[in-house]
């Protein structure tokens, strides 16, 4: 093994951003493994690569003894004398054993070595680099469509939107530019893949955290999200301003900060809902678009009763149910619906 393999090693360290640490001791294990393959599997051998001349020795570890049973563990009182005079019974020494063909074998161990380690080390820092967004957004191109899976081209690797994530609303086309919320990062034998959803609540959530700043600056707070994905969502949102109008933030001027959010989920229609302390307002609140005319708390079932106009009440339950389904997920109480006796 030649020093200019060393300066080759280093360039492609620094180019890779790898440290030659981890190469260095992989490729010790792995001449340390070629030593034995080709050689003698019986000896407890170690390496030592001189980064200076480029070269490479063999050594095996040996205890003396005064009488040898195992000649690949043992070395006699005199035989280790002759490498070092001081050496008793009990010490352990090292004795070279580089076979002359050994530099060759040196050779092609180190380049399977580095080109393995490369990559290895190349899908850990990929991976390091994409697990820090996990539960945030990634925008890619669709690559290609597979059994109804979308594969999402996000530079180094893809991104994987699985059918289940996927609205049913919604339909895709190879080179279509999509965002997606990335719910989790794996490392494996194929390398590093992202797990990503459309459906996710936390999907709308960094939607909105984008597009208002009220929200990025801490001065609007999402509270809670319930969503069904490609069809409603409903949010509570809360200002910590009091000259700052939460769903106003959020709706923004003319409505383009709500209508560039729908856009991107497709016309998925956004509630977005004043938070409060007090149930009965919340609850009234989470019903919208309907109008609330009476809200009744019941605390130990958490349990709300609630009086709606009767021509709001189809408007109030919404299509199957969706409306007050979504209300009771937001708020966390089970909610009763129904019109109002007067009319």
């Amino acid at each position: 093994m030649e020093k200019g393999l060393f300066e080759v090693l280093t360039e492609i360290c620094d180019e890779k951003g790898i440290s030659p640490e981890v190469l260095i001791d992989a490729l010790d294990a792995a001449l340390v493994a070629a030593y034995k393959k080709n050689f003698n599997s019986a000896q407890n051998v170690e390496v030592e690569i001189d980064r200076e001349k480029g070269g490479v020795k063999v050594y095996a570890k040996k205890t003396v003894v005064e009488e040898v049973s195992d000649e690949h563990e043992e070395i006699s009182v005199e035989n280790a004398r002759k490498e070092n005079p001081l050496l008793n019974p009990g010490d352990v020494v090292n004795i070279e054993v580089t076979p002359k063909d050994f530099g060759r074998i040196s050779a092609m161990t180190a380049k399977q070595v580095v080109m393995q380690r490369i990559r290895e080390a190349e899908r850990g820092i990929i991976y390091s680099e994409f697990t820090e967004k996990t539960n945030d957004i990634i925008s890619g191109t669709i690559e290609r469509i597979e059994r109804g899976t979308v594969y999402i081209d996000i530079g180094k690797i893809e991104a994987i939107l699985l059918e289940k994530e996927q609205p049913a609303s919604e339909h895709y086309e190879v080179g279509q530019r999509l965002r997606c919320y990335v719910n989790e990062v794996r490392s494996g034998t194929r390398g590093t893949q992202m797990l990503v959803s459309r459906t996710h609540p936390g999907l709308v959530k960094k939607l909105f955290e984008a597009e208002v700043p009220e929200i990025s600056e801490g001065i609007v707070e999402i509270k809670g999200i319930a969503r069904e994905a490609g069809s409603r969502t409903k949010i509570a949102v809360y200002s910590n301003d009091k000259d700052v109008d939460a769903q106003g933030a959020c709706i923004g001027p003319k409505g383009l900060r709500v209508q560039n959010i729908g856009d991107e989920l497709r016309n998925e229609k956004l509630d977005i809902v004043k938070w409060s302390e007090d149930p009965a307002e919340y609850i009234a609140a989470s019903l919208s678009p309907a109008q609330v005319i009476s809200t009744e708390i019941n605390e130990e079932e958490k349990s709300a009763g609630v009086v709606v106009p009767a021509n709001q009440l189809s408007l109030a339950i919404g299509k199957s149910g969706q409306n007050v389904r979504l209300a009771a997920r937001l708020t966390g109480w089970k909610i009763d619906i129904r019109p109002d006796s007067a009319d």
